[in-house]
């Protein structure tokens, strides 16, 4: 039977974009959004599962605890809902993940020096390492994927892509050129 919204297949993807127009053709829907947000969703899936199976995985990191390492990396030491918040994460979500990068010993977590209620998380030295060797090869990745769009594409994907996000978050956008 065929799949045809998690095809890998261009043609079959097409395929299914025409009979979703087939079975919602006498409504009055926008199709342009429908198919912008269904590609949206197809190409962040397919990036994912990727970089999961190719590079965090092999690891021992899944995308979340990549996220999590990468803006401690980024950013330094950050507080606990600042840290769910940045990586996209739900606060619970955060806990369990911490709790499973402190036993691989990667991050550590100390309470905030002024707020007792709070607590700060940093890169342990091996947390540092991981991600340090880890992101070349992700990077990697991410110039495979966007191998086909010229240099002028990937910056108007980034900014289109921006203002799809900006959008649904319900934010101003900010020009960037």
């Amino acid at each position: 039977m065929p799949r045809p919204l998690s095809d890998h297949d261009p043609e079959v993807v097409l395929e299914a974009e025409r009979d979703i127009r087939a079975k919602l053709g006498e409504e009055d829907f926008d199709f342009e959004a429908l198919l912008a947000v269904s590609n949206i969703y197809r190409a962040a899936t397919a990036v994912r599962n990727r970089m999961e199976k190719e590079i965090l995985s092999p690891a021992g990191l899944t995308w979340g605890g990549f996220t999590i390492l990468f803006v401690l990396w980024v950013w330094g030491e950050r507080e606990t809902a600042d840290l769910a918040e940045d990586s996209g994460l739900a606060k619970g979500t955060l806990t369990g993940m911490l709790k499973t990068l402190e036993r691989s010993e990667l991050v550590e977590r100390a309470p905030h020096p002024d707020d007792g209620r709070k607590v700060l998380v940093a890169l342990r030295p091996s947390g540092l390492q991981l991600i340090e060797g880890l992101f070349p090869a992700f990077n990697g990745a991410e110039a495979e994927f966007t191998s086909r769009l010229d240099s002028g594409e990937r910056r108007e994907l980034a900014r289109l892509l921006r203002v799809v996000t900006a959008t649904a978050d319900g934010v101003d956008l900010v020009s960037t050129n």
